[in-house]
């Protein structure tokens, strides 16, 4: 049966039995309708404390799925962060490693400069003396 239907069902049989305890009450009219306002009070302060609770336990989750995605929101935030700070770490140090390749290629060609202009000095005074053109 269907939760729909089980409702519907429900009610009808509510009033099929509020209907034939009318029929076949003992009690006078006046004492019979003040029983069924009596019950019908009680149903109805019943299903308003029901409602009530069943508010009380939909905010009370609400609070809790709030504090949750807050706290989750705060640990995203922070692993976030470090990401970054490891990011920017690991920038800074390829930096300084490519810069010092840079200036180490840099003296690597003044060196061999250097010593291309001095093999270069060195033949050429030292063809001179020779006396062999150079």
């Amino acid at each position: 049966m269907e939760e729909k239907g089980g409702l519907g069902y429900f009610l009808l049989g509510l009033g099929i039995g509020v209907a034939a305890g009318i029929l076949w009450a003992p009690r006078a009219g006046e004492e019979t309708r003040q029983i069924i306002a009596d019950k019908a009070g009680d149903s109805a302060e019943y299903l308003k404390n029901r409602t009530n609770e069943g508010r009380d336990y939909v905010r009370q989750r609400t609070q809790e799925g709030k504090e949750y995605l807050r706290q989750r929101t705060e640990d995203l935030k922070g692993s976030a962060a470090d990401l970054v700070e490891k990011g920017k770490t690991t920038v800074a140090r390829q930096r300084e490693n490519l810069t010092a390749a840079v200036e180490a290629g840099k003296q690597a060609y003044r060196e061999a400069v250097t010593d291309v202009k001095s093999a270069a000095a060195g033949a050429s005074s030292s063809a001179g003396t020779t006396g062999e053109p150079v």
